[in-house]
C-alpha cells in the first residue's frame, strides 16, 4: 500500500536545504553584509541582529507565507487585494529582481570584483561598457535553451565558494587571532550601526522579495518527493527553511565581522565590492583574490540567467501575444543600459524602489502567516495592504529626496512626514500603519459578518 504521508528522508532534507541556499546567495549576498559591518565598526552586533532579521528571517517568512496559503505565485499571494494590485506587485517585484535592480547588480558586483581589481581605475566606463555588453550577451545566449550551466554551478560553484570563505574566516579569526580585535572594535561608525539601519540594510539583499518566488519553487519540490499534506508540507517547508537560513545567518554574521576588521587595513568603501576585494587580498593572497574573480563572475552570470528567464517568462505568460521569445532580449537589454550607470548608482537608485515593495512584501508575509486565523478574507487584505502602503510611498519619497535634495516638492512632503508620521524618520513607519489596518480590517470583517477563512481565488475571483 501506498504511504500516503511519506516523510523526508535526512539526505531529501539536505538536498532542498541546499538547492534553497543555492537560489538564495550569490554575489549581492557577500557585499552587502561587507559593506554593513564597515558602517557599523564598534557598533556591529545591534546592526547585524537587524541585518539578519530582514535578510534571514523575513525570507524564511515569506517562504512559509507561500505555503501556508497554498498560493502557486506571489500573483497568488496578493490576489485576496484585488486583481489590479496582485498584477502590479508581480511585475513591480520581478521588474524589480530581474531588469532595474538585481539583474544589473550582478553584473557590476562581476565587473567591480572580477575585472575592476585587475584594470586600476582608468576608462573604467568604457571597460564596464565593454564588459555588460559581453556579459549580456552570455545572458541572453544561455537564456534561450537554459542549460546545466545552473546545475553545474550550483553543485560545484557554491562549495567551491564556501570553501574560499571558510579560508578567509579561518585566517581572519584562527590564524591571525584577529577576533579578538572584533570584540575590541570602536571604531567611528556611520549610518547602519544600529538594529534599525541594520534591517533596512537587509533590504539591499532583495531577499524577502525573492522569497516569495522561491517559495513555490520549494513547494513544488515537495510535491515531487510526495509531500502534499497543508500541515506536513509547512512542517518541511520550515525544516528545509531553517536549514538554508540557518547557514545563511552563520555567513551573513562572519561576513559582517570581516567588514569591521577590514577597518584596519582598508577604508571604507561605498559599497561591499572593493572591500571584499582588499579582504581577500590581505587575508588568502593574490591567488584567493583571482579565484574569487573568477566564481563571482560564474555566480553572478548564472543569478542573471535565472533572474531574466524567471521575468521573461513570467511576462510572457502573462501577456502571451508578446511571449518569452520577445521580452528575453527586452530584458537584456535594459538590464544592460541600467548595469551601465555603475554599482554605486544602482543602489542609490533601487533604494526608492525597496522602500516602496519591500513594506507591502512584509504585510503580504504577514497575512500569510496568519493564514489559519484569517484565510484570504479581501477586507483584511485591503487594508493592511492599504494602510501599509501609505508610509511605503512616504518612504520611497524621502529616499528619492535623500538621492535628489533640489527637489523641492519632495522636500515639502518629507518635512510634513517627519513631522506628523511615527517612526519616518528611521524608515519604520509601517509597522503602526501596518498594525491599524490588520486589526481594523478584523474589526470590520467580524462586524459584518463575512467568514474570515473560508475565502478561496475562485470565490475572489467571482467578487471580480
Amino acid at each position: 500500500m501506498a504511504n500516503t504521508n511519506p516523510k523526508l528522508t535526512k539526505r531529501q532534507y539536505i538536498t532542498l536545504g541546499s538547492m534553497l541556499f543555492g537560489l538564495f546567495f550569490g554575489a549581492g549576498n557577500l557585499i552587502f553584509p561587507i559593506h554593513l559591518g564597515q558602517l557599523a565598526g564598534g557598533n556591529w552586533l545591534p546592526a547585524t541582529l537587524g541585518f539578519l532579521l530582514s535578510a534571514v528571517m523575513l525570507p524564511l517568512l515569506a517562504i512559509l507565507a507561500i505555503s501556508m496559503t497554498e498560493s502557486d505565485s506571489m500573483f497568488h499571494l496578493a490576489r485576496p487585494v484585488g486583481r489590479g494590485f496582485a498584477l502590479f506587485f508581480l511585475i513591480a517585484t520581478h521588474a524589480s529582481l530581474g531588469l532595474l535592480i538585481a539583474t544589473p547588480r550582478t553584473a557590476t558586483v562581476a565587473f567591480e570584483m572580477a575585472v575592476q581589481p585587475f584594470i586600476g581605475q582608468d576608462n573604467t566606463r568604457w571597460w564596464l561598457l565593454g564588459f555588460t555588453a559581453l556579459y549580456f550577451a552570455a545572458a541572453y545566449f544561455f537564456s534561450r535553451k537554459p542549460s546545466k550551466m545552473t546545475d553545474y554551478v550550483g553543485k560545484i560553484l557554491n562549495p567551491l565558494l564556501l570553501l574560499l570563505l571558510a579560508s578567509a574566516f579561518i585566517a581572519a579569526f584562527l590564524i591571525k587571532g584577529d577576533g579578538g580585535t572584533l570584540l575590541r572594535a570602536t571604531h567611528a561608525t556611520a549610518a547602519g550601526s544600529n538594529l534599525t539601519n541594520g534591517f533596512l540594510q537587509g533590504y539591499n539583499t532583495m531577499d524577502a522579495l525573492a522569497g516569495l518566488g522561491f517559495g513555490v519553487t520549494i513547494v513544488t519540490a515537495l510535491g515531487f518527493f510526495g509531500v502534499n499534506r497543508p500541515l506536513q508540507r509547512s512542517k518541511d517547508v520550515a525544516k528545509v527553511g531553517a536549514l538554508a537560513m540557518g547557514l545563511e545567518a552563520i555567513i551573513y554574521a562572519l561576513l559582517i565581522a570581516l567588514g569591521v576588521l577590514s577597518l584596519n587595513f582598508t577604508k571604507l568603501s561605498a559599497n561591499g565590492g572593493p572591500a571584499f576585494t582588499a579582504i581577500m587580498t590581505h587575508y588568502t593572497g593574490l591567488i584567493g583574490t583571482g579565484l574569487l574573480a573568477a566564481m563571482t563572475l560564474l555566480a553572478c552570470l548564472t543569478s542573471a540567467i535565472g533572474l531574466v528567464t524567471s521575468l521573461s517568462q513570467d511576462l510572457g505568460h502573462r501577456f502571451p501575444k508578446i511571449g518569452f521569445k520577445r521580452f528575453l532580449p527586452l530584458t537584456c537589454t535594459g538590464s544592460f543600459i541600467i548595469a551601465n550607470f555603475g554599482l554605486n548608482d544602482i543602489i542609490t537608485l533601487s533604494t526608492p524602489v525597496l522602500m516602496l515593495l519591500y513594506p507591502l512584501a512584509i504585510a503580504l508575509i504577514v497575512l500569510g502567516i496568519l493564514h489559519p486565523f484569517i484565510g484570504k478574507n479581501p477586507i483584511i487584505y485591503k487594508t493592511t495592504v492599504f494602510m501599509t502602503l501609505i508610509p511605503a510611498v512616504l518612504d520611497a519619497l524621502h529616499s528619492l529626496y535623500t538621492a535628489f535634495p533640489a527637489l523641492s516638492l519632495l522636500k515639502g512632503i518629507d518635512a510634513f512626514a517627519s513631522t506628523y508620521i511615527p517612526l519616518f524618520n528611521i524608515s519604520m513607519d509601517f509597522l503602526p500603519f501596518m498594525l491599524i489596518g490588520l486589526i481594523g480590517g478584523t474589526l470590520i470583517a467580524k462586524l459584518s459578518g463575512q467568514p474570515l477563512r473560508d475565502q478561496s481565488y475562485e470565490a475572489l475571483d467571482s467578487e471580480d
